[in-house]
């Protein structure tokens, strides 16, 4: 009800479980998923994996009454570019769909949060060696851009901080999401962090 009272925005589709979202997609060709977690048959996080990673996937924002670091994680790590708790106002949610559909990742506060004390948990060790080896097929100029986005810095900041246009940053960008298989800004920002470069 929500969405499609929005002047902006269409609910093209929905799925009730999330064996169906990949049909569905299939069917409706919607530029953001709303991904809830708790489906039966699949749940959301699954599908997101299935999701995303099949050619020219849609994004994909989670919306769960769910925080837990490890259902953040999986669903970033998946390739979701939002992550946003039920008790978000709707109006927020709006905001997030249309910032996503624009190609921007957006995190609720709650979120950021866990993510920044994820730094400090279990398994670090593994993970640094993973981001930095990853990091590590970088040219040095991509490796700058990486960090940066790390930082959460926007397409403009970057551009204007390492003396090169905003075109030269989107295919910097570019590049690193292919050199490294990743889906998105995001999914650089948690290596870069995982490396240790953001600190």
């Amino acid at each position: 009800m929500v969405i499609g009272g929005s002047p902006d925005l269409t609910v093209v589709g929905e799925a009730g479980d999330g064996s169906e979202v990949a049909d569905a997609v299939d069917a409706y060709a919607p530029d953001v998923v709303l991904m809830d977690i708790r489906m039966p048959t699949l749940d959301g996080l699954a599908a997101t994996e299935q999701l995303r990673a099949r050619p020219n996937p849609p994004e994909v924002i989670i919306l769960t009454t769910f925080d837990a670091d490890e259902h953040v994680l999986r669903a970033l790590r998946a390739g979701a570019s939002g992550f946003l708790l039920k008790h978000t106002p709707p109006a927020e949610i709006l905001r997030a769909i249309t910032r996503v559909a624009a190609g921007e990742p957006i995190l609720s506060p709650t979120v950021t949060r866990q993510l920044i004390a994820h730094l400090s948990d279990t398994g670090a060790a593994a993970r640094q060696q993973h981001a930095t080896t990853a990091l590590d097929q970088l040219s040095e100029r991509e490796r700058e851009v990486a960090i940066a986005v790390g930082h959460g810095k926007s397409n403009a900041e970057i551009a204007n901080e390492l003396f090169m246009s905003v075109a030269t940053v989107k295919a910097h960008i570019s590049r690193i999401l292919t050199k490294l298989n990743l889906n998105n800004r995001t999914q650089i920002a948690l290596l870069a962090h995982d490396a240790g470069l953001t600190s």
